[in-house]
């Protein structure tokens, strides 16, 4: 072993600190303008050696260098996951990205650590080849290695996101965390600061919650109320107060949210019951509906056919109409039909005018009218295409883990960015996913910390219930959601591509010479080719451009 050694990596490599580095030098890449480009520096002494400052300077502008801290998973598989795997065993995984602080990183002696270097590559930038040097060095100035990167920028702008994109957002699990008073001002600034880091990555929807949604939890338990909706209730009489709800839409706006999902309208897993919401009743406030409503009694009926109207007007009067998104029920399988049925009845005619998308994999539910926007599973989509459902979402969660792509801590990061060409290739509107920062254990029990528990307590495989960490400040983000948003990126390069050759030629070259056609389930699994391939998406549009 060298007294002290580096390697240029990309975004797709996972350094584990238990485990040699075998994954090839990378040293060049590409990017559109308004792009965000990242890469890794490994670095590993022979002795231990602290308070290493890691500097990264270019012409470019817009630079920034993390470290990639790691955390544990106690859970990283499910017993019988597939063989597209790193490992399988629990331990410390790469994953959150710390700013550099100003002790800078440790090289642990014998262990491979990383640092995360990303451009945000600017509109006015020049073309052509940037050189980037990255230089670590002791805290008393001695140099210690360093490398060098080659990135060329395309004269060629990034085309606006157009797939909808949510990744549920938990405001609950920041007041818990933080120990702040719902929708207290305290409360308001990290939900800014968390917004704001979530439409930087491409999330240009939000789950809004009008009341607590019904989300993963328990039956019978109830997770901290937060509800936007002010509520008075007077016998069977109601009134509403949107001032909340106003400022909310004000301020992910202003952040550079477009879509609002309205959180479901009836509980999860069958759509049984209430949501539970609060209310105003003779100068005390109380729980007037949850667990022990029944989702088609007349109380609740009552309660919607008056709010329902007055939530529409509000709509108009902002002119969200096409920014408003409703659901019934998160999930609910065929033995639910009836009560999702009941549940549909109940609302359809205020929302005719409105999407309402529901995430549900069994083909029957479209079948019957029950719902016009399905989002099935990407290992339950294939009956939707055969079907060519038009304008289809598709998900994945805890449960798709076998051949199609995801984001667990344990699989390579390819597994996550293919997602992009595969969005791209089904033509797919919009991606949904449950958890941004899911900081509950399962059924919301209670709440973990993030950096100790990332298995939601031996539930959900690592990396499937957050893709933030709480910073003191606000999120800290991690690998998982830098690589997602390069998906993103991907799909909106193969949309610039289609704009300049069409869509039958961007799709040959997407795949060409693989021996199966693209799906959501067979897609190639190295890293090398999908970073090989969206070098010749660019390389065409350079072509194209010069």
């Amino acid at each position: 072993m060298l007294e002290f050694e580096t390697r240029c990596l990309s975004s797709l490599a996972k350094v584990f600190a238990d485990e040699e580095l075998t994954v090839p030098a990378f040293t060049s890449g590409s990017a559109l303008l308004g792009e965000t480009y990242a890469f890794q520096v490994a670095f590993r002494a022979k002795e231990t050696i602290r308070n290493i400052r890691v500097k990264a300077e270019s012409d470019l502008e817009g630079i920034s260098v993390r470290k990639v801290d790691m955390v544990p998973s106690e859970l990283p598989c499910y017993r019988d996951h597939d063989e597209h795997i790193l490992r399988s065993t629990p331990g410390l995984y790469p994953d959150p990205l710390h700013p550099m602080d100003p002790d800078g990183v440790d090289a642990v002696h014998g262990q491979w650590r990383s640092v995360w270097i990303a451009i945000d590559v600017p509109q006015e930038s020049k073309p052509g080849s940037h050189e980037i040097e990255v230089r670590l060095a002791k805290d008393t100035g001695e140099e210690l290695g360093g490398e060098q990167f080659s990135l060329e920028v395309i004269p060629a702008g990034l085309p606006e996101q157009r797939l909808i994109h949510t990744e549920w957002f938990h405001c609950d699990c920041l007041a818990t965390h933080y120990g702040v008073d719902v929708f207290s001002e305290e409360h308001w600034r990290l939900i800014d600061r968390y917004v704001e880091t979530a439409s930087r990555h491409g999330m240009n929807m939000i789950l809004t919650p009008l009341f607590t949604p019904p989300l993963d939890t328990e039956i019978g338990g109830e997770r901290p109320t937060v509800q936007l909706v002010d509520v008075e209730k007077s016998g069977e009489v109601y009134r509403f107060r949107f001032n909340r709800l106003e400022r909310w839409i004000n301020m992910c706006s202003a952040r550079g949210i477009r879509y609002f999902e309205f959180s479901h309208l009836f509980t999860q897993w069958g759509a049984k019951h209430a949501p539970k919401i609060a209310a105003s009743e003779g100068g005390e406030s109380k729980k007037i509906f949850g667990w022990e409503t029944d989702a088609a009694g007349e109380a609740y009926r009552g309660f919607l056919e008056q709010f329902l109207p007055e939530l529409i007007r509000f709509i108009r009067s902002h002119q969200l109409e096409d920014r408003s998104y409703f659901h019934v029920s998160d999930e609910p399988s065929i033995q639910h039909l009836d009560h999702y049925r009941s549940a549909v009845e109940i609302i359809r005619g205020y929302l005719a005018d409105f999407p309402v998308i529901d995430a549900l994999s069994d083909y029957d539910f479209y079948e019957k009218g029950l719902v016009k926007r399905p989002i099935p599973a990407n290992n339950h989509i294939e009956p939707f295409l055969a079907h060519q459902v038009p304008r289809l979402w598709t998900y994945y969660c805890c449960g798709q883990y076998k051949q199609v792509s995801n984001r667990f801590f344990n699989m390579p990061s390819s597994r996550n960015r293919i997602l992009g060409m595969q969005l791209y290739k089904f033509q797919i509107e919009g991606f949904l996913h449950w958890g941004y920062n899911f900081w509950y254990s399962q059924l919301s029990r209670k709440p973990i910390d993030p950096y100790r528990v990332t298995d939601a307590g031996h539930a959900f495989p690592s990396g499937d219930a957050f893709l933030v960490y709480p910073g003191p400040d606000g999120p800290v983000e991690s690998l998982r959601l830098e690589v997602l948003r390069e998906a993103l990126q991907d799909l909106r390069a193969l949309q610039l591509l289609e704009s300049l050759i069409g869509r039958e030629r961007t799709l040959e070259l997407l795949e060409e010479g693989l021996s199966r056609s693209l799906s959501f389930s067979e897609y190639p699994l190295e890293a090398e080719w999908l970073l090989a391939r969206r070098e010749r998406i660019n390389g065409k549009i350079r072509e194209i451009m010069a």
